[in-house]
């Protein structure tokens, strides 16, 4: 299809030859830390055969227990912990960037946690953390969900450069499942230069089901840069359902690839001439009053 002059990603626009590959890690994580850190680093070991030189974990990949309590408990300060020290070894291993999707670490509020993205590099190094800002509420009737319950919030954006294999730098920009209702956070993050924005999230499955395409899809076409959201998506030993339907979205808003349920990888391209096509075509960005 071709709309408005700007045509689809073709085939010799994602080789993965040319461009960096990334993936978003699709995860049903339950109430052992050990058994989802093992279906974690299948995962990654899975993207990384297939190219990925980015693995992008869902929020609280982790752990989802039977109570937020669980999550509380399983907090670790920053810069230690069995978590953080698997996230650092697996990125050494398989010499990629890794990115936690968020894990709890220890808050300044007492019986709080932080939920928190951490980065990877390469070598093992943390170079980036971006606490959750905005804290979910909903309550239907049925689901009842208060994040600021148990959670402290973060109150600054983060970006972060990454370099592909390619020697081209790529900016990210973090966020975590529900700051994706607040287009202001992602139009700072763009201010700052952000070209991929990750949105690691666990979605219910009746908000996802009514908004997650489409504000992941408004997302990347507001700020005409790429979009990675690995999500929780399945039944949880706990009962949850999450939506799952991890996405990667490209600068025009075009779904490139897409897991319903369950866990997997989600993989597709990054491409530098794809991004700065949409933008002089349709360059919005510039056109910016407010």
């Amino acid at each position: 299809r071709q709309e408005n002059g700007i045509p689809p990603m073709s085939e010799s626009v994602i080789s993965p030859r040319q461009n960096a590959r990334i993936a978003a890690l699709q995860m049903v994580s339950g109430p052992r830390v050990g058994d989802n850190l093992v279906t974690a680093g299948h995962l990654v070991a899975e993207a990384v055969d297939q190219g990925a030189q980015l693995a992008v974990l869902p929020e609280y990949f982790p752990i989802i227990g039977a109570a937020d309590a669980d999550r509380g408990r399983a907090r670790e300060e920053f810069g230690r912990g069995p978590v953080q020290d698997w996230l650092a070894e697996t990125a050494v291993r398989h010499g990629l960037w890794l990115v936690a999707g968020s894990i709890p670490l220890a808050a300044s509020v007492p019986d709080k946690m932080m939920n928190s993205t951490l980065v990877y590099d390469p070598t093992g190094r943390c170079v980036a953390r971006y606490d959750k800002i905005h804290l979910f509420r909903f309550d239907n009737g049925r689901e009842h969900y208060a994040e600021s319950d148990v959670v402290q919030a973060g109150a600054q954006p983060v970006v972060c450069d990454i370099k592909a294999r390619n020697g081209e730098v790529w900016r990210l920009g973090l966020s975590v499942c529900y700051d994706l209702r607040f287009p202001e956070l992602y139009r700072m993050l763009s201010a700052q230069g952000a070209d991929l924005l990750l949105v690691p999230s666990a979605f219910t499955h009746t908000t996802g089901q009514a908004h997650w395409e489409i504000l992941l899809r408004a997302r990347a076409i507001e700020n005409q840069a790429y979009v990675l959201a690995p999500g929780q998506g399945g039944v949880h030993e706990n009962g949850r359902r999450t939506w799952g339907h991890s996405l990667l979205i490209d600068p025009w808003g075009e779904v490139m690839a897409l897991q319903a349920s369950g866990a997997g990888v989600v993989l597709g391209s990054l491409s530098r001439e794809r991004m700065q096509q949409v933008r002089q075509q349709l360059p919005a960005l510039t056109h910016r009053v407010l």
